[in-house]
């Protein structure tokens, strides 16, 4: 991947451990990778002008949840068309409609998925989001 083509990810996350182990599998294959544990963190850098091409947001963590976060940003005008993928442990059908409802481009239950898949899974979504503008 040349510097122009270097996609970004957002990966929302209060588990340094997670965050830090999804960081180094993105950037092994090219990403840049940018990191926020809350949402509220998140929700700043995007204000700011962040605008990466796809985030990773997990919903249970404190001062803003993945929820309201995701809520947030579809409410905002220059924010919501940034995908957002949820990742998070909470696998409950409520939890995924909810997520689904509120506009996250898919939902992913971490304990079913390695970081491998993650990022194939990532893949997959910016190239079919690629292929409908």
């Amino acid at each position: 991947m040349n510097e122009q083509n270097k996609k970004t990810v957002l990966i929302v996350e209060d588990d340094s451990f997670l965050s830090d182990m999804y960081a180094t599998k993105f950037s092994s294959t090219g990403y840049e990778v940018k990191l926020a544990q809350d949402g509220k963190q998140c929700f700043d850098m995007l204000k700011e002008g962040l605008r990466p091409d796809i985030v990773l947001l997990d919903i249970v963590m404190p001062k803003m949840d993945g929820i309201a976060l995701l809520e947030a940003v579809r409410r905002d005008e220059q924010l919501k068309h940034i995908p957002v993928v949820l990742l998070t442990n909470l696998g409950q059908e409520s939890d995924i409609a909810r997520g689904m409802e509120l506009g996250a481009v898919d939902y992913l239950v971490k304990a079913h998925f390695t970081p491998s898949e993650v990022m194939k899974k990532t893949e997959e979504i910016l190239r079919k989001l690629k292929h409908k503008t």
